[in-house]
C-alpha cells in the first residue's frame, strides 16, 4: 500500500485498526490451539481476550460455549449457548446445548421450548427431546415438593476454589476422596490439567472424630498417587486392598475418552486421548504396595474405571466405555474367582444402563446399587440413582430425589452405617465448575410401588384366575398432598412409581368394560425397598356372577370370619368407587345335607355378609341377599356322588352380580 497521499491522521486510524484485529486473530490462534488439545480452561482466557478486541464469529463463539459446558461452567455456557443458536449457520446441536444448560441451571420451562425448538431441527431427536421434556417436568414437581433430605456443604472437607468429590467408606470413621487441590500448593512446578486450569487429580484420606468433625485430609502415598490424574477409589471390609482409577496417556487410534472423570466425547481428539485403568494395591502398615492392574485394562481400546466392591468382596462394579455396551459408558460387574483373580466382565443390563452415561456405582451394607446417569429421568446432567437386585438381575430403578439430586450434577454417594447419612458429591454450588462434598440425611427413605393390574377370570375348572390387565389408567394421590399423577399400565399390567416409606397412596383405577378399584397403601417405615400394589378388575356386565374368594364360615354357621372379613371389606372398596351400581350377594353350598337345610343356611350366610357391607357404610338398597343352597352346583357334586373336598369346595361359595 502506498501511504504518500494520504494524510496522517488516516494513517494512524488505519494502522489503529488493524493492530486490534491482528493482535485478536493471534489470540484466536492460540486458543484454538488449546481447544484442540481439550485444554479448555487456557483456551477460554484466550478466547476472552480475542473477544474483547473482535467480535467472534459462529464457530469462535461456538467453541467458547463448547469450553464454559466442558468446564461445568453452566451460567456461562448458557449466555454463550444463547448467542450461538441465534447466529446463523449454528449447528442445531447448539440448541440441545443450550437447553442442557438451562436445565442445568433450573429453568425448567426455557430447557423444555429449546428442547422442542431442536426436535423440530432435527426430526429424528422427536423421542429424545419429548424424554427431556418430561424430565423437566419431573424436576418442577419434585422440587415443589417437602424436602426428602437434609443436604449441606462440608466446609471443612473441601478446598476452596478447587474439585473435591466421590467419596468412599474406609475404615469405620474414614474415607478416602479426589481432589485436584494438589498435593502440595507450595510445589509451583506442580502439574496444571489444561482442561481444568487446576492440578491433577489425586487420592486423599480423610477422619472424623467422636463429634463428627472432619479431620484435614492428607494425601495418599506417592505409591498410589502417580504425577497423572488417580482418582475414584474403593476399599476392601478390612482397609487392606484398594482399588483406584488411574488416567493414562495413549497414542489415538480411534475416537474415546477425554475427561478422566466423566467420559467427555473427543471426536476431534488430535494425538493423544486419556483413557482409564483399574488397579489394585496393598496396605503394608502405613503405606502402599504390590500395585497391580486389573486383568481387563485396556487402554489401546477403551476405558475402565470407577471400582466400587460389594460389602463380601466377592462383586466389583465399574465403569467402562468398551464395545457392546448400550450407551457412551455402561456399569459392568465382574465376579472374585475361588482363585483370587477377577472373572469375565459382565453387562448390568438394560434397567441400569442407557444410551447415556452411566457412572460412579457404589454398594451400600444392604448390597444396593447406587449410580450416577444422565440417561435415565433426572434433573439435569448426572442424577444419582439406587436399584433393586444385583449383577444383571434388577428389578427397579428409582431417582432419589430432591435435594439429593438437584439440575447439576450430583454423583459419588456414600452411606454411613445408619443407612440414613452419608456423602455425595455436586456442582450444585461450585466455583467455576468445581465440585464439592456435602452431606446429607435422608428424611424418608425411598420405596418404589410396583402397581399390577389384573382381571378376574374363570378357567375350564371354574377356578378364578387373575390374568394382566393393560391398559389400566391410575390416579394416584399421596396424602396430605393436593397434587396427583394420571398414569397408564403397560402391555403387562405394570406400573413402577416412586414412594416414601411412612406416606400412604391412594390409587384409583379404570378401563373401559370393567368396574372401578380404589385402594389405599400404607407404606411402613420398616418395608422393603419394593412394595407390591395388585389392583383386580371384574367386569361391569350383568347378570355375571363373580365368585369371590376366601368366603369360608364355620360349620353349621353364618357368622362372618376375620378372613370373610378382608374379602368383603374389598368388595365395599369397589361398591365405593361405582356408587351407581347395585348388587345380589348369594350364598350356595355343596350338595351333603338336605334341600331344606342347605337353603336356609345359605340364606343366612348372605344376610350376614349383606349386612356386614352395611355396617361399613353401604346404602341397603343397593345390596340384595340371596341363598341358592345347593340348586346350582358348578360340577357333578350332586346327591350321592362320591368327590373330593376340592371339589365340595367350589360349591361351597359365595358370588355377587350387577343387577
Amino acid at each position: 500500500m502506498n501511504f504518500r497521499h494520504i494524510p496522517l491522521y488516516l494513517i494512524a486510524a488505519l494502522m489503529l485498526g488493524v493492530a486490534p484485529a491482528a493482535e485478536a486473530q493471534q489470540e484466536l490462534r492460540k486458543a484454538n490451539k488449546h481447544y484442540e488439545k481439550f485444554e479448555f480452561a487456557l483456551a477460554l482466557e484466550q478466547y476472552q481476550k480475542a473477544a474483547e478486541k473482535r467480535k467472534p464469529d459462529v464457530k469462535t463463539t461456538e467453541r467458547i460455549a463448547d469450553s464454559y459446558r466442558l468446564t461445568r461452567r453452566s451460567a456461562e455456557a448458557e449466555k454463550w449457548y444463547g448467542q450461538v443458536v441465534a447466529m446463523p449457520g449454528r449447528d442445531p446441536m447448539n440448541i440441545f446445548h443450550y437447553a442442557e444448560a438451562l436445565r442445568s441451571n433450573g429453568k425448567y420451562e426455557e430447557a423444555k421450548q429449546q428442547y422442542m425448538l431442536w426436535a423440530e431441527e432435527v426430526p429424528e431427536v422427536e423421542e429424545r427431546a419429548q424424554a427431556l421434556v418430561e424430565s423437566c417436568d419431573k424436576a418442577i414437581v419434585w422440587m415443589t415438593r417437602l424436602p426428602l433430605a437434609e443436604v449441606q456443604r462440608l466446609d471443612g472437607l473441601n478446598a476452596q476454589g478447587y474439585s473435591d468429590f466421590s467419596p468412599m467408606n474406609y475404615g469405620k470413621n474414614g474415607i478416602i476422596f479426589t481432589s485436584d487441590r494438589g498435593i502440595n500448593q507450595e510445589d509451583k512446578t506442580a502439574g496444571t490439567y489444561g482442561w481444568t486450569g487446576r492440578p491433577y487429580l489425586q487420592l486423599f484420606m480423610a477422619s472424623r472424630d467422636d463429634n463428627g468433625n472432619w479431620g484435614k485430609p492428607t494425601a495418599l502415598h506417592e505409591m498410589i498417587n502417580d504425577q497423572y490424574h488417580n482418582a475414584t477409589a474403593s476399599a476392601s471390609e478390612d482397609g487392606q486392598t484398594l482399588y483406584f482409577t488411574r488416567t493414562q496417556l495413549v497414542q489415538k487410534r480411534n475416537s474415546g475418552n477425554s475427561d478422566p472423570t466423566s467420559w467427555v466425547d473427543n471426536s476431534q481428539a488430535q494425538t493423544y486421548i486419556n483413557r482409564l485403568e483399574i488397579f489394585a494395591a496393598q496396605r503394608r502398615g502405613t503405606t502402599w504396595a504390590d500395585i497391580k492392574p486389573f486383568s481387563y485394562n485396556n487402554v489401546e481400546e477403551y476405558s475402565v474405571g470407577h471400582p466400587a466392591l460389594s460389602p463380601d468382596g466377592k462383586t466389583m462394579y465399574f465403569v467402562s466405555d468398551m464395545p457392546g455396551g448400550m450407551g457412551e459408558t455402561d456399569i459392568y460387574y465382574t465376579l472374585l474367582q475361588p482363585d483370587g483373580s477377577w472373572g469375565e466382565p459382565v453387562n448390568a443390563g438394560i434397567l441400569i444402563n442407557t444410551t447415556g452415561r452411566e457412572s460412579f456405582p457404589y454398594v451400600d451394607q444392604n448390597g444396593k446399587l447406587y449410580f450416577s446417569s444422565d440417561g435415565h429421568i433426572g434433573m439435569g446432567g448426572l442424577d444419582i440413582f439406587a436399584a433393586e437386585g444385583k449383577h444383571a438381575a434388577w428389578t427397579a430403578v428409582n431417582n432419589l430425589g430432591y435435594p439429593v439430586n438437584s439440575p447439576k450434577n450430583d454423583y459419588g454417594i456414600m452411606f454411613n452405617e445408619d443407612g440414613e447419612t452419608g456423602l455425595l458429591s455436586s456442582n450444585r454450588e461450585g466455583q467455576n465448575g468445581t465440585d464439592d462434598i456435602y452431606s446429607f440425611t435422608i428424611l424418608q427413605q425411598p420405596v418404589v410401588l410396583a402397581v399390577t393390574t389384573l382381571e378376574r377370570k374363570q378357567n375350564e375348572q371354574k377356578r378364578n384366575i387373575q390374568v394382566a390387565l393393560p391398559q389400566v389408567q391410575l390416579v394416584i394421590s399421596q396424602k396430605n398432598l393436593n397434587d396427583t399423577s394420571v398414569v397408564t399400565t403397560n402391555t403387562r399390567g405394570q406400573y413402577f412409581m416412586d414412594g416414601r416409606k411412612g406416606n400412604s397412596y391412594a390409587l384409583q383405577g379404570t378401563k373401559q368394560g370393567y368396574l372401578n378399584q380404589n385402594t389405599t397403601v400404607e407404606v411402613p417405615k420398616t418395608a422393603a425397598d419394593t412394595v407390591q400394589v395388585a389392583l383386580v378388575f371384574d367386569r361391569d356386565e350383568k347378570d355375571v356372577a363373580i365368585v369371590l374368594e376366601n368366603i369360608y364360615y364355620d360349620l353349621d354357621k353364618w357368622d362372618i370370619r376375620p378372613d370373610a372379613a378382608k374379602e368383603l371389606d374389598k368388595l365395599a372398596e369397589v361398591l365405593e368407587a361405582n356408587p351407581t351400581i347395585k348388587m345380589e350377594l348369594s350364598s350356595h353350598t355343596d350338595s351333603r345335607e338336605s334341600l331344606k337345610y342347605n337353603q336356609l343356611l345359605s340364606e343366612r350366610r348372605a344376610q350376614a355378609a349383606v349386612d356386614y357391607l352395611i355396617s361399613k357404610g353401604i346404602a341397603k338398597d343397593r345390596l340384595t341377599a340371596k341363598g341358592y343352597g345347593k340348586t346350582k352346583l358348578v360340577n357333578d357334586c350332586t346327591d350321592g356322588v362320591t368327590c373330593p373336598e376340592d371339589l365340595h369346595q367350589q360349591n361351597r361359595r359365595t358370588e355377587f352380580r350387577i343387577r
